[in-house]
């Protein structure tokens, strides 16, 4: 087939004019409208980590690729502390925070995490999902800088790991530097204890510990194993003294530039990978103990009642419910009975 030049010419410029119109439409589609970051404090294997790469993978399928989130795990981003300004800034649109430490910014935040108070996880749910959760979102709101997702993540309840002797009874505090978190309520709770406690941020726990500036620190056993806390810490004893969970938060700006179709897609697919993710935790929790043995950690049980005593008795309920008010305080103790 013979083809004439003016011909020829004229193929060319249907394909010079097509690849100008038709390049800018695939560059589009292949790059997201939004692409916002997602930062956490947790190892990249932790059940939160893997969990949230999936829900990115959702999202994106499901906005056709409009939405991008791109997840910066182990304090990649700065300390909880730096993250948290970031986030009210606007710097970092998505963070993942335990009330305890959100507390700072939001008192009623860190209400979960009274000391020997949820007896198990049924209590937890039932509170988070309940009242207690819908309490804590409003007080979250109020700050006119942040929006929290409707399920909180889970962290787990907190045990006691040590490198000089294991916690048996409230006494076996004394004295003892402990490492904890940069929050009011741990710091008011181990003093009760008549313990040391020392803020730090949880970036700087392994070194803390294994260069002995602190004795012992309290987690979840998913974060003593994913952490490898395990290497610098002799005891665990399994006090369950708080349940701590993790508030998926969105700088307020930031989640209202999305559409709200987008918006829908987004706290969907968060509040599902949370609910997963407890799921994970509690799984992990259940065969953690066994292997983390196998490491080298020495357990041992306890009798929460005289804990619980020595709190009640040092006046720490009764502080606390002062600085919650009478309001938070009756949706607490709704969900776990009498405490002050």
């Amino acid at each position: 087939m013979k083809l004439s030049r003016r011909h020829l010419i004229a193929a060319g410029a249907t394909t010079i004019l097509g690849g100008a119109v038709g390049a800018p439409f695939v560059a589009r589609a292949d790059q997201a409208k939004f692409s916002y970051k997602y930062a956490n404090n947790l190892p990249d294997t932790h059940p939160m980590n893997i969990r949230a790469r999936e829900m990115a993978a959702a999202i994106k399928q499901e906005t056709d690729g409009a939405f991008d989130l791109q997840i910066f795990p182990s304090s990649q981003l700065g300390s909880d502390t730096d993250t948290l300004s970031q986030i009210r800034s606007g710097g970092v649109e998505f963070f993942t925070l335990s009330g305890l430490i959100l507390a700072t910014l939001v008192p009623a935040a860190s209400i979960n995490g009274m000391g020997f108070a949820f007896p198990d996880y049924d209590t937890v749910w039932k509170a988070m999902d309940g009242d207690l959760g819908a309490y804590v979102r409003a007080q979250i709101a109020k700050t006119n800088q942040l929006v929290a997702m409707e399920k909180i993540w889970d962290n787990g309840f907190r045990q006691t790991t040590t490198s000089t002797k294991p916690i048996k009874t409230p006494d076996d505090f004394r004295g003892m530097k402990l490492r904890v978190p940069p929050s009011p309520l741990w710091t008011s709770m181990f003093k009760a204890f008549d313990a040391a406690p020392a803020s730090i941020n949880f970036n700087e726990v392994y070194s803390a510990l294994q260069t002995k500036i602190v004795d012992g620190q309290e987690n979840p056993l998913a974060i003593i194993s994913t952490a490898k806390l395990y290497e610098v810490q002799k005891y665990c004893s399994l006090t369950n003294h708080m349940w701590d969970g993790f508030w998926f938060l969105a700088n307020k700006n930031a989640w209202e530039r999305l559409p709200a179709d987008m918006r829908g897609i987004i706290a969907k697919r968060v509040n599902e990978a949370g609910v997963k993710e407890r799921a994970d935790v509690a799984k992990l929790n259940a065969n953690l103990q066994q292997d983390l043995a196998g490491k080298g950690l020495v357990f041992n049980a306890l009798d929460p009642a005289p804990f619980r005593d020595k709190l009640r008795s040092a006046g720490f309920y009764t502080e606390w419910k002062g600085k919650y008010g009478e309001e938070a305080w009756a949706i607490l103790e709704k969900s776990v009975g009498k405490l002050a």
